[in-house]
């Protein structure tokens, strides 16, 4: 069976890039005041451990203006027909235009903005595993989770703040690039930039299990 959050490639990457994103698919911390004993400290950390993971969606990391914009493309958009140079733009020239552009749909597909609320929660997130590291036995230690199959391979990637850095010390042994994964850890707000793309989070990965609805 598909999974939910998949969709068809799109023919018109740019143009479809929010439907992907919809179909892929908090309020602050509570932070006390005053002193805290080193007893207190211990037992909100032995609770964090044990903690349920909380499952999202992709879009729930995008803040809602980008979100909004993305779901507004501008009309010029149309104007591009499917397979002409203007819609094979490459990943370099699409992020020196959004950079350059005060359009805000522009800027949305670079957006490194985050939910502040999601630093340190502990999540479950479905979605697809681009390889960047790997330890022994060639197993994958560090990793893209991207909401789709093919972001940052055969089409340009996601906004920063739809891409997953994933740090898995364990290791993953993967089968296949096209089969969907769950991921469980711990989210952080921290930015990670390569070669392959930017990412506006970071996963500290506890778990890694074959997609299933």
């Amino acid at each position: 069976m598909k999974p939910s959050f998949l969709i068809n490639k799109p023919t018109k990457f740019i143009s479809l890039l929010a439907v992907l994103l919809i179909a892929c698919s908090q309020s602050e911390p509570d932070v006390s005041s005053g002193a805290i004993s080193g007893n207190q400290t211990l037992a909100k950390q032995e609770a964090f451990k044990d903690a349920p993971y909380k499952t999202i969606q992709w879009t729930d990391l995008m803040p809602q203006d980008d979100l909004d914009a993305l779901l507004n493309p501008p009309a010029y958009l149309d104007e591009i027909e499917d397979g002409s140079e203007e819609d094979m733009l490459s990943n370099q020239f699409m992020l020196a235009m959004a950079q350059a552009s005060d359009d805000r749909y522009m800027q949305a597909l670079s957006s490194t903005r985050i939910k502040p609320e999601f630093d340190n929660e502990r999540i479950r997130l479905p979605g697809f595993i681009v390889p960047l590291e790997f330890g022994e036995k060639q197993t994958v230690t560090h990793f893209f989770l991207v909401p789709f199959f093919g972001a940052c391979i055969h089409v340009p990637p996601p906004p920063p703040n739809q891409i997953v850095y994933g740090i898995f010390d364990k290791g993953l042994k993967l089968e296949a690039l096209h089969e969907p994964v769950w991921v469980t850890g711990i989210l952080k707000t921290t930015l990670t930039e390569n070669h392959v793309a930017t990412s506006a989070y970071t996963m500290e990965v506890a778990e890694v299990e074959i997609y299933s609805e």
